[in-house]
C-alpha cells in the first residue's frame, strides 16, 4: 500500500510542489494530473490504487482554488481503460498474502485484468491529442473524463450521489444546532 500511495499520490504532489514556484512567479501555467476512474468510484480489489487516486482528486480539487489567483489552471484527467502497460504482468501486481475469504472473487478479478490487457478500448495516442486540445482551450476544464467508460463511470457516480441525497435529504437537513429559545437561561 505504501508503494502505491507513494507512486500515485505523494510523488505527483512532490512534482507539483517543485514546479509551483516557477508557475507562481510567471503568473501563468497549467497543472494537468492524471487520475483515474478509480478516483471517482473505486473498485473491488483495487482499494490501495483507488485510495491513491481519491487522494489525488482531493489534492487537485483543493489546489485549483489556491493557485487560480496566480493564473494557474489545475486540470484533473480521469481516463478509463487505455491500451497502456498498466495491466501488463510487469506493471500489474496482486496481493502477496491474499486472504482466503476473498479467494474466489479475487481470482476472478485477477483473471479479468490479465485477460483485459491489450483489449482496452482507449487509444493512448488519441488521449494525448485530447490533452493537447484541452490544454490549448481558452477555458480548459477542471476535469476531463477520458473515454466512454470514464463517462459511464462518472454518470453512475452522479446517479449514486443523487440517490443518497434524495434518500436522506430530510435527515441530513435536520442536523443543525437548535439555538436556545430567547430568554432561556443556561
Amino acid at each position: 500500500m505504501a508503494a502505491q500511495l507513494a507512486t500515485s499520490l505523494i510523488e505527483p504532489m512532490n512534482v507539483t510542489r517543485a514546479v509551483l514556484p516557477v508557475l507562481r512567479q510567471q503568473r501563468a501555467g497549467q497543472l494537468i494530473t492524471i487520475s483515474s476512474t478509480a478516483g471517482l468510484g473505486g473498485f473491488e480489489f483495487g482499494t490501495a490504487y483507488a485510495a491513491s487516486k481519491f487522494g489525488l482528486e482531493g489534492w487537485m480539487r483543493s489546489l485549483l482554488e489556491e493557485v487560480a489567483p496566480f493564473g494557474i489552471e489545475a486540470i484533473t484527467v480521469n481516463p478509463g481503460f487505455f491500451r497502456t502497460e498498466l495491466l501488463t504482468p510487469e506493471s500489474a501486481s496482486f496481493a502477496a498474502h491474499p486472504i482466503a475469504d476473498y479467494d474466489e472473487r479475487r481470482q476472478a478479478q485477477e483473471q479479468f485484468w490479465q485477460g483485459y490487457n491489450g483489449q482496452q478500448a482507449g487509444d493512448p495516442a488519441k488521449l494525448a491529442q485530447a490533452l493537447l486540445t484541452i490544454s490549448a482551450a481558452e477555458k480548459p476544464p477542471r476535469r476531463f473524463l477520458a473515454g466512454a467508460d470514464a463517462l459511464a463511470t462518472a454518470g453512475q457516480v452522479l446517479a449514486d450521489l443523487q440517490h443518497d441525497i434524495d434518500a436522506y435529504r430530510e435527515l441530513a437537513g435536520s442536523l443543525a444546532y437548535d439555538a436556545p429559545a430567547s430568554g432561556a437561561t443556561h
